[in-house]
């Protein structure tokens, strides 16, 4: 083993002890004849103490500058009297090194590893490699893999089943432009990278799953903010014979828990309910801020019976408010034609701290009512069967009802962690302009493979 501890590890206990530990230069101090060094992994950091007896690691430890990667062996002493740091879990010892090991050099960073990093966001995340060994920054992707654990493991108790959908996919109206593929196998044709899962989810219950999620990438082709980034993350369910408050009771332990585990906190449930009508009346908005009103710095509310079609006045059509798949309110049913304005949807959004960080309703599942929503929408029988057919053949074969919600965890994970922007919480982010300062995607690709897609550059004319 090139280590027999981690550099977060050591005590007082082990005084006496031989190791091994590897990681990287923290910082370099010569002390007269003394050259201490802090080692660090992300486990924690200890310090190494390289003495002249011990030459040949003495000389090595000369040579070391920040963020070299090392192995030391060495010896566990007590520090000396009023040299403990109790600031750190290994601050009342030492290694006394005896051996040392220079794995990789490095380079200067073109920042100090520190909490108070004076760096832009974009150097930040060209050299992200580097940003994430601060503990800060890597608490953000521990606090990642602790949600999804919980999460996991609530719904592995309820029932559910994890399954992936595809991701090459068809393109379909969500909202949002999407991201299309050229495929070379049959030219002139694309896949698209899916908005969500939607429509697989709902085959999923067709096929008699009943209880299905999956933490899911998701793409949109949109201009991007602080709270919204082209590839993004989504807890994904669904649910066979169930209603809305199903839906809110699941939800509400879901978080219930989430909050208990992660923040220590115990959230009230069952989360307050406000009508469309009521949040625009009373807040002017459908994601109201509700945390002064409730006095609980994390405030939850439903917001329901929303509309279940907006007009766009630019193409004079009914579009969907949330997706197409949306079921209308039963006593609706009979206005949808005549006056589809005044119709509600079965759908709601959770709202936290004034974020919409949940999205969901209960799903059409009858064929002749999805193709009388696609018709209001100005989708005839015939683009419907072509974009939809897989969909619509499905419900001819003993379709349940169903409905379901998806949660946006990369907010979530911004507000667990008293983040502004969700770059803070994904491993390798985009800018607002959907560039990867890492990477520099996109980027361009030779003629070699655009003449295998069938697909040539339009050069942009230049203007005298």
């Amino acid at each position: 083993m090139l280590r027999t501890h981690t550099c977060g590890q050591l005590n007082a206990n082990d005084v006496g002890k031989a190791v091994s530990l590897c990681g990287w230069v923290k910082s370099r101090r010569d002390h007269g004849k003394l050259i201490f060094i802090d080692i660090r992994d992300r486990y924690g950091m200890t310090q190494v103490v390289f003495i002249p007896n011990e030459i040949d690691a003495y000389k090595k430890a000369q040579e070391l500058r920040s963020e070299f990667v090392i192995q030391v062996k060495g010896k566990v002493n007590r520090r000396p009297e009023g040299t403990i740091n109790p600031k750190l879990s290994t601050g009342e010892i030492e290694i006394m090194a005896q051996e040392l090991e220079i794995l990789n050099p490095s380079l200067t960073p073109p920042f100090e590893i520190e909490e108070a990093l004076d760096a832009t966001e974009e150097m930040r995340f060209q050299y992200r490699y580097l940003d994430l060994r601060r503990k800060k920054v890597l608490g953000n992707f521990i606090l990642r893999h602790n949600l999804y654990k919980i999460i996991r493991t609530f719904l592995d108790k309820e029932g559910f089943i994890e399954s992936e959908t595809p991701i090459l996919t068809r393109s379909t109206p969500e909202g949002a432009r999407d991201y299309l593929v050229p495929s070379r196998l049959n030219p002139g044709k694309f896949y698209a990278l899916p908005q969500s899962p939607q429509l697989f989810k709902q085959i999923l219950m067709v096929a008699g799953i009943e209880k299905y999620y999956q933490i899911a990438k998701c793409f949109r082709d949109e201009d991007l903010r602080a709270d919204r980034q082209p590839e993004f993350t989504q807890l994904d369910l669904e649910m066979s014979f169930i209603n809305e408050e199903d839906i809110f009771s699941l939800t509400e332990q879901i978080f219930q828990l989430i909050f208990k585990e992660i923040k220590g906190m115990d959230i009230k449930i069952p989360f307050l309910r406000l009508t469309f009508e009521e949040a625009q009346k009373r807040y002017a908005t459908d994601k109201p801020d509700l945390r002064k009103e409730l006095n609980s710095d994390f405030a939850f509310v439903w917001v329901i019976d929303f509309p279940l079609f907006k007009y766009n006045a630019e193409e004079k059509r009914w579009e969907s408010e949330h997706h197409p798949f949306t079921s209308p309110r039963k006593e609706d049913l009979a206005i949808l034609e005549k006056t589809p304005d005044k119709a509600k949807a079965r759908s709601y959004d959770l709202v936290l701290n004034g974020m919409e960080i949940g999205s969901g309703s209960i799903r059409i599942h009858n064929q002749e009512l999805q193709e009388e929503i696609f018709k209001i929408i100005g989708i005839n029988k015939q683009e419907a069967r072509q974009r939809f057919g897989f969909l619509l053949k499905a419900f001819q074969y003993g379709a349940p009802p169903h409905g379901g919600i998806a949660f946006g965890l990369d907010r979530l994970l911004a507000i667990l962690s008293d983040e502004e922007s969700i770059r803070e919480v994904i491993a390798f982010p985009k800018t607002q302009k959907a560039f990867c300062p890492l990477t520099s995607a996109p980027g361009e690709v030779d003629e070699r493979q655009l003449k295998e897609l069938g697909l040539t550059i339009k050069k942009k004319r230049r203007v005298r």
